[in-house]
């Protein structure tokens, strides 16, 4: 690696700018001591560093399973033009045990960052709102004998949401059809906003 490219701030621990281990020439492995607790990361793109035209870099935490060579590895979204820098909220990291834990950044198609992140944002809200209906409800909503639509057509509903607003965002990137990262960021927004203000209108036909 000619020069450091990502910058890594676990709350209330200083910056990290270079990598433990580099397994390739785009992923790149940032330790962070586990002697003290944090709940959120920030990650970002160092001053000055741009990344090839088509990309973004997917952000991982990567955690030691017992008895195995092999670590657990859980995405926690992406950074790139547009969106150079992100705040990752983790459970459970650093458990002030010195238990090894680092974040992994990986240089990959724009696009699959950006679908990944697509997912982890419609679990999220799938989650959110029925934990918003269950919260309010004097029979829990697995309860009922009337059912609302799966999670199956929960999640495509709002896919269909998203692709529809970003759709308006694509360009090309030589053969590629992309979408910025920001334009994701702004949809995740608004579509945020509107979950919180009618957490039920994903389950009216559309």
């Amino acid at each position: 690696m000619a020069q450091p490219l990502f910058g890594i701030v676990p709350a209330g621990q200083p910056v990290i700018v270079t990598p433990a281990e580099t397994p390739t020439p785009t992923s790149f492995l940032f330790g962070i001591s586990g002697l003290k607790a944090f709940s959120h990361i920030v990650v970002f793109l160092l001053p000055g560093v741009v990344l090839p035209e088509g990309t973004a870099a997917a952000i991982y935490l990567v955690t030691p399973v017992p008895g195995q060579a092999e670590p657990k590895l859980k995405f926690l979204g992406g950074i790139g033009p547009g969106k150079e820098s992100a705040i990752f909220k983790i459970s459970g990291a650093g458990s002030g045990e010195n238990v090894p834990v680092a974040v992994g950044v990986s240089v990959e198609p724009a696009e699959s960052v950006a679908a990944r992140m697509g997912e982890l944002a419609a679990a999220a809200t799938a989650t959110n709102a029925a934990g918003a209906e269950n919260a309010g409800a004097l029979v829990p909503v697995n309860n009922r004998q009337q059912q609302g639509p799966s999670t199956l057509v929960l999640a495509q509903r709002i896919i269909q949401n998203a692709f529809n607003f970003l759709a308006s965002f694509s360009g090309t990137a030589g053969q590629t059809e992309v979408v910025p990262l920001k334009a994701f960021e702004e949809w995740w927004r608004k579509f945020e906003s509107r979950v919180r203000s009618d957490p039920g209108f994903l389950e009216r036909d559309t």
